[in-house]
């Protein structure tokens, strides 16, 4: 008895790879872009790396000052001098600054531009 080779039709196993590459690459351009990118991250801990001295506006107008110790996902610790430390919740911060960025802006606003006059 002899065997008879059966083949599977190439053109068939072709449109199906195809297929199946087109539904992966439609399924790669729907992913949406990363939520987290991670820039707070890097901001908090380059912060609390050089123990910048930092000012925290909350939500409520107050202003607090020191630097950060540490952080997570809700909220930091803020260390002062002469005064408590603070456990902030980041919800309840409007913003925050570096304190040697408010010395540079009143010396910007203090001095007025020199204008010659003819």
């Amino acid at each position: 008895m002899q065997r008879k080779l059966i083949r599977p039709d190439l053109s068939e196993v072709k449109e199906k790879m195809t297929r199946e590459a087109k539904e992966k690459e439609a399924a790669r351009k729907k992913m949406p872009p990363p939520t987290d990118t991670h820039a707070e991250n890097y901001y908090f801990l380059k912060q609390m790396n050089k123990k910048t001295p930092m000012a925290v506006i909350l939500a409520d107008g107050e202003r607090v000052e020191g630097y950060i110790e540490w952080y997570d996902r809700n909220c930091f610790k803020l260390n002062r001098e002469d005064a408590p430390n603070l456990l902030i919740y980041k919800r309840q911060v409007k913003y925050m600054f570096k304190l040697e960025q408010e010395g540079k802006q009143e010396e910007a606003e203090g001095e007025a531009p020199s204008r010659k006059t003819k």
